[in-house]
């Protein structure tokens, strides 16, 4: 894998001229938070954003990495602790002005800026360097071989765009921060930003000087992008013809869609895990053997069976299948058993049970309201009164991450493909360059350690049994309890034909028409 990394290269067969023929409508639950593309680490977020701008490298839409605005990249033979990469030429942004290493190197320390979310992907790197026109290096502190998986949601922005606008640093979406790029953009990706209303309408034209042109089918000439949170109105959107692609069918909905005339649903495993957070510093949910109570007394197979209607895929680890440090062993989820968690919580003191409040989305994940409904009745039965206060992303996601939730759902990604991100984001002590998503109070600075040492590690089989050495010290503390892994179910026009994107992220320069 490593080998591959450190040779991997632009290869890309020219396709056709492309013909912009096509207008795609295109709705799922959620919104987009914000067009800055440092702002936000979440899913709908960048899968919006990948639309109009491109990072060095990305994902395709069977997860591999590819070339995008950097053509080939290498760690140095004489200094392995410096990446280089060579950029696309020729490449302009929307506005016209043409595409150099001094975006990359502005963009990237912009990434790393107060107020991004996306730091603690570039934690590693300690320079940044222009080498001429079109080379960059990055420099990490030791030897980082996955540095480029890191890198593939990375977005690149116009330095003297950003200059003009007053935009040097991102906006701090949970202090209630805008500027200039919350609603505005020039990318170099493969469509121009037309209008935008939140939460209702973002309309995209194709970008006629797009480097790919030539490259994929580019066939969409312009995207019509909806957030429709309600699921009936959302199925009922495709079912008539008002929209042309959802990413969210309701599992109920799977085969009315399925069966109508001219439509179709695509289905694939996604790269997310879905799991409740706990507070394991103050209140009941410190106590070890609550928290032990509360594991098994999910009744993970109800859910996929009831609520998922067997569109999931229960899991005892928050880590998907994808991801490398992944095993069977972590994978398995503990038996349901009612007489057991009432047990543990009579041994924890806690035999008259506690109250506390499940916040939850209610426009992110696959039924995430109904996951938090089932749960709220299985920890009635040992005596936890549940208060749920569902709530949409923009104002879900603040409180979960700020530490104001005792108890809180929350889905994740791995777009690394690598257990170093879920750790540095969800299980590092919260500190501000990492950690921001641990706000349960657990800290260790041995497993901090650990998880920084992962950034220098060559040796994989060393690097892998720390990875492993990590997740038995997380499963012992139970401050999360993994529910399932997300299918994903797209459904779309018979006539359209488009892979799911294991990351749930269409990327319309690759889609074509039948």
């Amino acid at each position: 894998m490593i080998k591959k990394l450190l040779t991997m290269a632009s290869a890309v067969v020219m396709i056709t001229t492309p013909t912009f023929s096509e207008t795609i409508r295109w709705a799922r639950a959620g919104d987009s938070i914000t067009l800055d593309p440092h702002a936000q680490n979440e899913g709908p977020t960048h899968a919006l954003a990948h639309q109009m701008y491109d990072p060095l490298l990305q994902r395709d839409m069977a997860g591999a990495i590819i070339p995008a605005l950097a053509t080939s990249w290498k760690a140095l033979d004489n200094n392995p602790n410096v990446w280089r990469f060579k950029l696309r030429q020729g490449v302009k942004f929307h506005d016209g002005a043409d595409f150099t290493s001094e975006d990359v190197v502005f963009s990237l320390n912009r990434a790393m800026a107060d107020g991004s979310e996306m730091k603690e992907l570039l934690s590693s790197i300690k320079d940044i360097r222009a080498v001429d026109t079109h080379t960059v290096d990055l420099e990490t502190h030791g030897a980082n071989p996955l540095l480029v998986n890191n890198l593939t949601n990375m977005f690149i922005m116009d330095k003297g765009w950003s200059e003009a606008n007053n935009v040097l640093t991102p906006h701090d979406v949970a202090k209630g921060e805008t500027n200039f790029a919350t609603m505005n953009t020039n990318g170099t990706g493969a469509f121009i930003l037309v209008s935008r209303s939140v939460d209702e309408k973002t309309v995209l034209k194709s970008n006629p000087n797009y480097w790919g042109n030539n490259l994929y089918p580019t066939e969409v000439s312009k995207i019509i992008y909806t957030p429709i949170q309600s699921a009936a109105t959302r199925v009922a959107a495709l079912l008539s013809g008002q929209v042309d692609i959802i990413q969210d069918v309701p599992v109920q909905d799977l085969d009315r869609v399925r069966e109508t005339n001219g439509l179709k649903v695509a289905t694939a495993a996604q790269n997310r895990v879905i799991f409740f957070g706990l507070d394991t510093a103050e209140g009941p949910t410190s106590n070890l053997k609550v928290r032990q109570a509360m594991n098994i007394a999910i009744n993970r197979e109800a859910i996929k069976k009831v609520v998922m209607r067997g569109q999931s895929d229960p899991t005892g680890v928050i880590m998907p299948p994808f991801v490398n440090g992944w095993t069977e062993k972590l994978n398995a989820y503990p038996k349901y058993d009612l007489e057991e968690a009432k047990k543990l919580m009579s041994e924890a003191g806690y035999e008259d049970g506690f109250s506390i409040t499940l916040n939850c989305p209610n426009d992110r994940y696959i039924n995430d309201e109904a996951i938090c409904q089932s749960a709220v009745g299985m920890m009635g039965q040992i005596g936890i009164d549940v208060t749920l206060d569902a709530k949409p992303k923009a104002q879900h996601f603040p409180i979960a991450k700020g530490g104001e939730a005792d108890f809180y759902m929350l889905g994740w990604g791995v777009p690394t493909f690598d257990s170093h991100y879920i750790f540095n984001y969800l299980v590092h002590t919260q500190t501000d360059k990492r950690g921001s998503w641990n706000p349960t109070g657990f800290s260790n600075s041995a497993v901090d350690a650990m998880i920084v040492s992962l950034e220098s590690e060559t040796d994989l089989g060393a690097r892998d049994g720390t990875i492993a050495k990590i997740w038995g010290t997380v499963q012992d503390a139970q401050m999360y309890l993994p529910i399932h892994n997300q299918v994903l179910n797209w459904g779309m026009s018979k006539n359209i034909k488009f892979d799911v994107q294991p990351e749930d992220k269409p990327h319309f320069q690759f889609l074509s028409f039948e």
